[in-house]
């Protein structure tokens, strides 16, 4: 497995979860590059201030992977001069109906859940997948509410047909835990008489990431058998190969 290095994580004020998807080994010992693919919380909170910071980066597309009520409620990224914002949302049933069950295995009740989004979703996580695979999109940011699970599937989605291995995908994920500890002390710190944020939106434990990689595969074959099936065409798959792959390190 790929060690996670410390400069893994950017630092812009306003958010939690900013962090480049890059540096993973992926086929024929590729890395996938970095300073193209940037996952992150939601941008809304970014300041005027923030937006020096995130034009350095140089992000020229912004996926919104929210949904409508999100977006109504607490707004989109500013709109910095060069950006293009697009707003797609994965089908996929509300949580709350479903609630996770004290005891019972919060991995497995995860990755149920992104099961769920995988079937319901399928247009919108394919939509996504496709415009990360435009290099004339890149360097892109996705990101939801707290860029851990609509954001997560999409990054893995991505990392798998790269040829990343399991493990770092789902090590990826979970350093969403991290970001979701600095969220909930935000959260209690600036909201009066603080939030009760519920595990499963905090929680991000790789095993969850596994199992719902290896379901995938028993039922479609392989992920881009998933993503060819969601709309995703084998010209974008291989797109996304070149651009976001490259050469191997020099021995």
């Amino acid at each position: 497995m790929d060690a996670i290095d410390d400069n893994r994580q950017i630092s812009l004020p306003a958010t939690f979860n900013f962090r480049d998807v890059g540096g993973y080994l992926g086929h024929d010992d590729r890395p996938v590059r970095r300073g193209r693919l940037y996952r992150s919380d939601s941008l809304h909170r970014l300041t005027e201030q923030d937006g020096d910071a995130f034009a350095a980066i140089g992000i020229r597309t912004v996926i919104d992977l929210r949904r409508p009520s999100e977006v109504e409620r607490d707004g989109r990224v500013p709109a910095y001069q060069g950006l293009t914002y697009r707003h797609i949302h994965p089908e996929h049933a509300d949580w709350m109906g479903t609630p996770h069950e004290e005891g019972a295995s919060l991995a497995r009740y995860l990755a149920d859940r992104y099961a769920d989004l995988a079937q319901t979703g399928t247009a919108g996580l394919a939509e996504a997948v496709g415009l990360i695979a435009d290099s004339a999109n890149a360097p892109v940011v996705v990101h939801c509410v707290a860029g851990k699970d609509r954001t997560g599937i999409v990054c893995a989605l991505t990392l798998a047909v790269l040829g990343v291995d399991d493990a770092d995908v789902a090590a990826d994920y979970a350093l969403t835990t991290e970001a979701s500890a600095r969220y909930s002390a935000w959260l209690a710190a600036t909201t009066p008489n603080g939030v009760d944020v519920p595990a499963p939106f905090l929680a991000s434990p790789a095993e969850a990431m596994q199992i719902f990689l290896d379901e995938l595969r028993e039922g479609y074959g392989s992920v881009e058998a998933y993503l060819r099936h969601a709309g995703v065409t084998d010209e974008q798959l291989a797109a996304l190969r070149d651009h976001l792959l490259d050469e191997p390190a020099e021995a």
